[in-house]
C-alpha cells in the first residue's frame, strides 16, 4: 500500500477549498433546505483559531452528506459536494491502498460507528437474498462466532433473522467441528443462507478469522453465502502490521468490510467506513427518499461530512508509511508486554500483528485491574482482563504496570 503524505499547510488548502465549493448560507439564499451552520449563539465561526483548524471549520459548516457517494457521485446533494468529493477520494484509498481492492470497484460511505456498518452489510444480503432468491426471513441465517461483536445478534434481532454462533477454542480460533455441526443443525432447520462475518481483530481478544478454512467448510455444503468482514477494531492495524493478511478485496470472496476511524485511528468518536463491492449498495436504495439528490442506500441517512475529514485529514497526515510506523511502534510495545507476562508465567491470549493482550483473571491481582482500568469480559464475573495499547500506553505505563505486578507475584511466593 501507499498513499504520499500532506504537510498541515496542503492539508488545510484542500479542506478550505472544499468548504468553498460548499454552500454558504450567508451568501447564497437558500430556503428550502433544513440546513444551517451550527447554532451561532453557542458555536462561533468567527474565532480565529478556526483558520488554522480545517477539522473544527467543517463541524461549523455543518455540511451533511447523506447518501453514498460514490455510488451517485454527480447526483448527490450539490449543497455540499466539495466535501462529499473528499470522501469519495477516502474511500477509494481505503478501498485500494488499505484493502486491495481494483480501481472504482468499491462503495462506501463514512458511517455513524462499526456497528450501523456491521448492520447494513446484514442490511444488505438479507434484501439480497430476499429479492434474488425470494428467501424467506427463516431462510437467511447470521453467521458468527462467539467472540463476534454484540452488533450481530443486534442487526440479526433488527432485521428478524436466526442467528448461528460458532464456538472458537481456547486460542480463539473457529471451531470447524461445531462450524460444520452448527451449518448440519442449520440445514435441519430449513436454512438455506448465510450471511457470514469474520473478525479481524475481536473486541475482547483482538483474534482475527481465518477465511480459507471456513470457506472449505462451507464448500463442502450447499449453502449460498456472503462473507462481510468485521474489522472495526483490526482495520486500521492489522493490514499494516501484517502484509500478508488475506481478508480483504483481493479475496473473491470477501464482498464488504466495516472498519471503525474512531478506536485505532483516533477519529472522533461516531466514526465508521463501510465498504462494499459495486453493485450492492442498490439493494439498500431507499425510492421514497425522492426530496433526496442520488435518494439514499444507507441505514443512517443524514450524517456529518465533518467525520469524513478527520479521517482524511489523520490518513493523509501520516501517509502510509508513517502510519505503517505509528502501527508497529504499538506491536513493539505490545510484545515488551507480552516479554514481561512471560517471565511471571502468566497466562494470557495475543492475536500475533495486534496490539490486545487478554490476560486470565485466575492468577491477576483484580485490584491491579481496577487501577489500570483493565476491561473485563464480564463486570460482575470476570475471567479475562484486557489490555489494549493505544498511542498514550507508553512503554513507560507498561513497565510501571509489569513492575507492580512483579512485586504481587513476589509478595504471592
Amino acid at each position: 500500500m501507499h498513499w504520499n503524505s500532506l504537510s498541515k499547510k496542503e492539508i488545510k488548502k484542500k479542506i478550505f477549498k472544499a468548504l468553498n465549493q460548499n454552500i454558504n448560507y450567508d451568501q447564497e439564499t437558500l430556503i428550502g433546505v433544513p440546513a444551517s451552520y451550527l447554532d451561532r449563539m453557542h458555536f462561533y465561526s468567527d474565532l480565529p483559531i478556526l483558520k488554522e483548524a480545517p477539522y473544527l471549520l467543517t463541524m461549523i459548516n455543518n455540511p451533511n452528506h447523506i447518501g453514498c457517494h460514490t455510488l451517485t457521485k454527480d447526483k448527490s446533494e450539490e449543497y455540499f459536494k466539495g466535501t462529499q468529493e473528499i470522501e469519495i477520494e477516502l474511500i477509494e484509498l481505503l478501498a485500494t491502498e488499505v484493502f486491495k481492492a481494483a480501481h472504482d470497484s468499491v462503495d462506501g460511505y463514512i458511517a455513524p460507528g462499526g456497528t450501523e456498518a456491521n448492520i447494513q452489510a446484514q442490511w444488505i444480503y438479507r434484501n439480497y437474498f430476499q429479492q434474488e432468491k425470494e428467501a424467506l426471513p427463516h431462510e437467511i441465517g447470521v453467521v458468527y462466532t462467539q467472540d463476534a461483536h454484540y452488533s450481530m445478534p443486534k442487526g440479526a434481532n433488527l432485521l428478524g433473522l436466526p442467528n448461528v454462533i460458532i464456538k472458537v477454542d481456547e486460542n480463539r480460533k473457529i471451531d470447524l467441528d461445531n462450524f460444520r455441526t452448527q451449518l448440519i443443525e442449520s440445514a435441519n432447520n430449513g436454512i438455506k443462507y448465510l450471511i457470514i462475518t469474520l473478525n479481524m481483530g475481536t473486541t475482547m481478544f483482538g483474534s482475527v478469522d481465518e477465511i480459507d478454512p471456513v470457506i472449505a467448510v462451507l464448500n463442502e455444503f450447499y449453502f449460498d453465502y456472503k462473507i462481510h468482514i468485521d474489522a472495526a477494531f483490526g482495520g486500521f492495524i492489522y493490514p499494516f502490521t501484517n502484509p500478508n493478511n488475506p481478508l480483504n478485496f483481493s479475496h473473491p470472496q470477501v464482498n464488504s468490510i466495516t472498519i471503525d476511524g474512531h478506536k485505532m485511528l483516533q477519529a472522533p468518536y461516531g466514526t465508521g467506513v463501510f465498504l462494499i463491492r459495486k453493485g450492492w449498495m442498490s439493494y439498500t436504495t431507499s425510492s421514497s427518499a425522492k426530496y433526496v439528490s442520488g435518494l439514499d442506500s444507507t441505514l443512517c441517512g443524514s450524517r456529518s461530512g465533518a467525520n469524513a475529514i478527520a479521517v482524511w485529514m489523520i490518513l493523509m497526515g501520516y501517509g502510509s508509511a508513517g502510519w505503517t510506523d505509528y502501527c508497529n511502534e504499538l506491536i513493539k510495545r505490545t510484545e515488551n508486554l507480552c516479554a514481561g507476562l512471560d517471565a511471571l508465567e502468566l497466562k494470557y491470549c495475543r492475536e500475533d500483528h495486534m496490539n490486545i493482550v487478554t490476560i486470565d483473571a485466575e492468577n491477576f491481582p483484580a485490584h491491579l485491574a481496577e487501577q489500570f482500568h483493565l476491561v473485563a469480559d464480564d463486570k460482575e464475573n470476570p475471567s479475562k482482563y484486557k489490555v489494549v495499547v493505544m498511542p498514550h500506553v507508553t512503554m513507560e505505563i507498561l513497565d510501571r504496570f509489569l513492575n507492580k505486578l512483579r512485586l504481587e507475584v513476589w509478595v504471592n511466593e
